[in-house]
């Protein structure tokens, strides 16, 4: 089946260009112009909109194990809320459990996400137990597809790794062309100082922003880039919140090193504020890194804008307010740790375009042709072109729409963005050339989905 998207302004990382596109399959067949290509066996009118390649959320986390409970989306629930906002692959995180092997985890990994996605999916590696056994299989996950590793400087007992397994397992990754990536927070310090909170009865949402403060993330990513440095190993600083940890990754990218780093909607538009609502509100907001104090968010967009951010990622991981991050009243370090977010992050990046803080073409860069790059994707993914796939979104830059929890699609009963208004809405979706979301609602199906085999990292290669 061959469709037809006329009228519209296509976008690329160089901006806006008047052009048509045809689908051929699941495949785009030709971009050209206005008027000269078709017909075809449907035609979608895009004039007046954007037609933009999918987007590409690098950092999800769907039906994840934590504190005794489990993110509520979903693959199905959660990669059809993905569509709905725009975003045609995921990439999630398959969660290591200490005693257990990398490969057994990618294949339960496999079994949960097989057959049940809307949109087309990878996976990470999360490596939380460092041996000569899980040293030895990060090059077969290389082989089944996942270049891409996930360790943590946080959560001692759970995830932690110290600076030694690090150092090893970035060995490891430079010899097999892999990439590190490292949620930078001080644990050991934090536990300490979340335990002298609760201690003095601080036992407020609140205290998590504070226990975590922004020179703990900016002291563990500068070492994280001096160990990366030590080993020549890629490293790629996950959902990256402060001002500090920001400053040693421009030092780092400018001295020439392969340091990169993602940052996510939350910490662009919400802030400790939200941590400090009463009534235990402020759990809703618990995630780590925390939100920060708001002076922050003018860096971030600047560091978007200067290409120090490269990516902007979700860390979609949803807890309900009800029965899950209720865990926490009466200890703040109880509450599961995680925001939702797949549906909106391409309208709250495209709100930075409303707002002069990107570009059409930076928006496009950083929430789908960047990570494509980065992560073994492109030109597959992240681009209209010829051959690529058929991920297509037709975006209305005028619609306004609010945010609310009434109207959203994820499988959760909050939504952090509750009443906030924008401009800009996803009008249709396709996914590898079918049509997923149109103004008439979801037409997709969650064994559309398939698993993206990736390549390594394009941007060493």
């Amino acid at each position: 089946m061959t469709t037809l998207i006329k009228g519209g302004q296509v976008l690329s990382t160089a901006g806006a260009s008047a052009a048509d596109v045809l689908v051929d399959g699941e495949t785009i067949a030709a971009v050209g112009a206005p008027g000269t290509l078709g017909p075809a066996d449907e035609t979608i009118d895009a004039t007046g909109k954007y037609v933009l390649p999918g987007g590409i959320d690098a950092h999800t986390h769907m039906e994840m194990p934590f504190g005794g409970t489990h993110s509520v989306d979903t693959f199905g629930t959660g990669t059809t809320a993905a569509a709905w906002g725009g975003t045609t692959t995921i990439i999630d995180f398959a969660v290591q459990a200490k005693g257990t092997s990398l490969l057994s985890t990618m294949d339960k990994w496999h079994e949960k996400a097989d057959g049940n996605c809307a949109i087309d999916y990878g996976f990470h590696m999360i490596v939380s137990d460092v041996n000569d056994s899980s040293l030895k299989e990060m090059q077969a996950c290389v082989d089944g597809g996942v270049g891409s590793f996930k360790m943590f400087m946080a959560y001692p007992g759970v995830f932690y790794s110290t600076d030694g397994e690090i150092l090893l397992a970035m060995q490891k990754a430079r010899e097999i062309g892999a990439t590190i990536m490292m949620h930078a927070e001080n644990g050991i310090a934090i536990d300490q100082l979340a335990a002298q909170a609760f201690a003095a009865g601080k036992i407020d949402p609140v205290q998590h922003g504070l226990t975590r403060p922004p020179e703990l993330e900016g002291e563990a990513t500068s070492r994280a880039i001096q160990l990366a440095k030590v080993t020549g190993a890629p490293l790629y600083i996950v959902h990256l919140s402060a001002s500090q940890a920001l400053a040693a990754v421009a030092e780092a990218r400018n001295d020439g090193q392969n340091v990169f780093a993602e940052t996510c909607p939350q910490y662009l538009y919400l802030s400790i504020e939200d941590l400090a609502k009463p009534d235990f509100e402020g759990s809703k907001y618990v995630a780590s890194p925390p939100l920060r104090e708001k002076s922050h968010q003018a860096d971030l967009w600047r560091g978007l804008r200067t290409n120090d951010l490269s990516v902007v990622s979700t860390d979609h991981c949803p807890f309900c307010f009800k029965d899950q991050k209720e865990l926490g009243r009466g200890d703040f370090r109880a509450i599961p740790n995680g925001i939702p977010g797949v549906e909106h992050r391409m309208d709250l990046l495209h709100q930075g375009v409303v707002a002069g803080q990107l570009t059409l073409g930076r928006w496009v860069e950083t929430c789908s042709t960047t990570p494509a790059r980065m992560f073994g994707l492109y030109p597959r993914k992240g681009v209209i072109a010829a051959g690529s796939d058929a991920d297509i979104v037709v975006y209305d830059p005028k619609a306004k729409q609010t945010l609310s929890v009434e109207t959203h699609h994820m499988n959760v009963d909050y939504s952090a963005y509750e009443g906030m208004e924008i401009t800009g809405k996803v009008e249709t979706v396709l996914s590898r050339g079918r049509v997923v979301v149109s103004p008439s609602g979801f037409s997709g199906s969650t064994t559309h989905g398939k698993f993206l085999s990736r390549d390594l990292n394009q941007y060493l290669n």
